[in-house]
């Protein structure tokens, strides 16, 4: 009997085995060719930088972007012809991030959000500049970038006839997010020669291993195009820009504002927390946690002896040049010495150390009067030492733990290290990556990275910019706020300067619900180890713990729920061989 029931539970197996085996390949042949089909339209990399520069732009008009809608669709309905319970385990956690991703970008093409290319800090034309700071090493490189350049007026045709369709339907960004945003456009256009551009660098110092006639012959191929295709198009769209776009952009300020907008604002509180919470309840949770964060905050300010109250002292923060550096030089050193007092503490905190190192850079300076106070991602951090009265010593440590280690440029490399996960799942999911980088400024308390009162309230200042974010973000798209009643809440809330208040407030104005991600995530990473701790007890270890939320990669914050139950199920034991 006991043979027969054991031959049976292995019939079972088999049959489930078998099952899943089919679910798994057939669910494959659906991303594997979404995917291929999304490289051929050259609107994906196939990995990071280390491959070199693509020489192929894609095409952004309004035929190509319904034929991505009605592919995105189709593929939307494939998917929900499937059974998630059907798929093996690693299956069914692609399935989870890959249709979330499939359904975020249908919904962008559904409202049409590329007939707005521009925002308060980014644009379709700071691409091709990032395109030129880059190191290039081989022939490829160079003729790839130059055929790019040749490309370019037929992308930024295509990009403003975009423009045009959104301007004549009202789908606009706000006219006082786009204030100034012309100016890197005229350093191009109004250069003398084409040496004077930014498209020239990589031409000023090219490798030795280049032959030296090569190197004069891909120069002058490169001043041509630079004359010839590159100033030409930036000058017709500083044309448009000044002359039609900027003058009729609208006036109002709300998501909800926009052509089907209450939906739209929904679709992106979708896409940017991967949860269905609502507008009014993200604001609660706003509010509510702007009041824990507050008397954390008054206990820094006691700890420091300041005597005065919160916005006396918040006065003192942004006024007394002992908080500030002196030239940029010295803001990109503290940033270093920060960086390295991590790697200190590095080993206690996580058992995987990513290979890649990454190198602290200024923001160049044509971004850098709008661009926010820094940014990291895989092999760079980038510190915007423009201003510097409005870039604070004692939040530099919160900044750079963002940022750099453990934050983005250490959270990156690691998913991108990862073996055996399908392309899709190196896209960057906002609410996890920047939920993780907010739990760092975080967890810096833990490892003892702030040495100062001021530091502390610093990392506090900057968990209430996140936490206000949820305020102020739904305030101005679902709310009716004014861009002054919003730059009023991040100045008596937090110890930001007001320069970072203003670029801040135009930034969330112009990218409805991606102010939201940071906090929400971070409640999420937050929860998940309260949840671990409190079922594990003594057996928690948090290298374990912190090496199986960063293994995944970026995953919604569901499925990231839904490892960390496995995790205590397993009796917390880490995803490497050396955290147990």
């Amino acid at each position: 009997m006991k043979f027969m029931l054991a031959a049976v539970a292995a019939a079972v197996t088999l049959s489930g085995n078998a099952a899943a085996a089919s679910a798994d390949a057939h669910f494959k042949s659906i991303y594997t060719r979404e995917w291929q089909w999304r490289l051929a339209q050259h609107i994906e990399d196939s990995d990071d930088d280390s491959e070199g520069i693509s020489p192929d732009l894609p095409h952004v008009d309004a035929k190509t972007q319904a034929a991505r809608l009605a592919y995105w669709q189709k593929v939307m309905k494939q998917l929900d012809g499937l059974r998630p319970a059907d798929l093996s385990a690693p299956e069914r956690v692609n399935f989870a991030v890959y249709r979330a991703q499939i359904a975020a970008l249908a919904q962008a093409q559904r409202f049409r959000q590329y007939e707005q290319p521009v925002a308060a800090d980014n644009a379709f034309w700071n691409s091709f500049t990032d395109d030129a700071r880059r190191t290039f090493s081989t022939v490829a490189d160079y003729r790839n970038y130059i055929k790019r350049m040749h490309a370019m007026p037929v992308f930024f045709s295509e990009e403003v006839a975009n423009m045009r369709a959104g301007l004549a339907r009202g789908f606009t960004p706000p006219k006082v997010a786009l204030a100034g945003r012309d100016v890197p456009l005229a350093s191009i256009a109004d250069a003398k020669t084409p040496q004077e551009t930014v498209f020239y660098l990589p031409f000023k110092n090219m490798p030795a291993t280049i032959p030296v006639a090569e190197q004069e012959a891909l120069r002058r191929e490169a001043m041509q195009v630079i004359g010839e295709s590159v100033q030409p198009a930036h000058a017709s769209v500083l044309r448009f820009m000044r002359e039609e776009y900027l003058p009729h952009t609208r006036e109002t300020l709300a998501a909800e504002s926009l052509p089907d907008g209450k939906a739209y604002y929904q679709s992106k509180i979708v896409e940017f927390t991967t949860t269905t919470m609502t507008a009014a309840q993200i604001h609660q949770v706003g509010l509510s946690e702007m009041a824990k964060i507050r008397a954390d905050m008054q206990a820094a300010i006691a700890q420091s002896q300041f005597k005065g109250d919160f916005a006396a002292f918040l006065q003192f923060l942004r006024t007394d040049p002992r908080f500030y550096a002196r030239t940029p030089e010295e803001l990109l050193m503290r940033a270093a010495y920060i960086a390295k007092k991590f790697d200190g503490k590095a080993d206690q905190y996580f058992g995987y150390l990513p290979r890649r190192r990454f190198a602290i850079k200024p923001v160049p300076d044509d971004q850098a009067p709008f661009y926010t106070g820094a940014s990291g991602g895989p092999g760079i951090y980038m510190l915007n030492t423009y201003m510097l009265p409005a870039r604070p010593l004692y939040s530099l440590p919160a900044l750079t733990l963002h940022e750099s280690a453990p934050g983005h440029a250490f959270q990156m490399p690691i998913a991108l290290e990862q073996k055996g996960l399908p392309p899709f799942r190196r896209a960057y999911i906002s609410a996890y990556g920047e939920g993780w980088a907010l739990y760092c400024e975080r967890l810096g308390s833990e490892m003892g990275i702030y040495e100062t009162p001021y530091e502390t309230f610093g990392m506090l200042s900057y968990q209430a910019w996140r936490a206000a974010r949820l305020v102020v973000d739904t305030g101005i798209h679902a709310q009716g706020w004014t861009r002054a009643q919003a730059q009023a809440y991040l100045h008596d809330n937090t110890a930001l300067a007001d320069h970072e208040i203003e670029t801040e407030v135009d930034r969330y104005i112009a990218w409805p619900g991606q102010a939201l991600s940071y906090y929400i995530g971070e409640m999420a990473i937050f929860e998940a180890r309260r949840k671990s701790e409190a079922a594990l007890g003594s057996r928690f270890d948090i290298r374990a713990f912190h090496d199986t939320v960063l293994q995944m990669g970026a995953v919604p914050l569901p499925v990231l729920a839904e490892r960390i139950d496995a995790f205590i199920a397993g009796g917390g034991k880490g995803p490497y061989p050396d955290v147990k």
